[in-house]
């Protein structure tokens, strides 16, 4: 049974950082394209940053660029999202989610985890 599950969500103020993590099971980590994506209130889920299988390339939303970073660590089967300089416009629901290319749609994507709340106050 393939498991995805997001952790170290929370409320931050702006400005702040924040890593996330989305630990895998039942899957061969190593071989699948991974993403974080994210739901913002009211609005529909949104790409935030793909990595490769092996970690090789990083792919981000324009929104996001140079303030967060997408990693992976194949011997811990994990996936990573380091955020700073947050904004409150960074409030949303955050998933993890693994396929077989590391693209920029939600249909892309196979497994999903549950997601993890990051709320950031101004």
């Amino acid at each position: 049974q393939v498991q995805l599950a997001e952790s170290g969500g929370g409320l931050v103020q702006a400005g702040d950082s924040l890593r996330l993590s989305c630990a895998t099971s039942g899957l061969e980590f190593s071989t699948y394209a991974m993403a974080w994506f994210r739901r913002p209130p009211g609005k529909e889920r949104e790409f935030v940053g793909s990595i490769t299988w092996s970690g090789g390339n990083q792919y981000y939303a324009d929104s996001v660029v140079g303030r967060f970073t997408v990693s992976r660590d194949n011997t811990k089967n994990t996936l990573y999202l380091q955020m700073n300089s947050l904004k409150p416009e960074d409030t949303a629901v955050y998933y993890c989610a693994a396929g077989a290319h590391p693209a920029g749609w939600t249909s892309a994507y196979d497994f999903w985890g549950q997601g993890t709340q990051v709320t950031v106050s101004s």
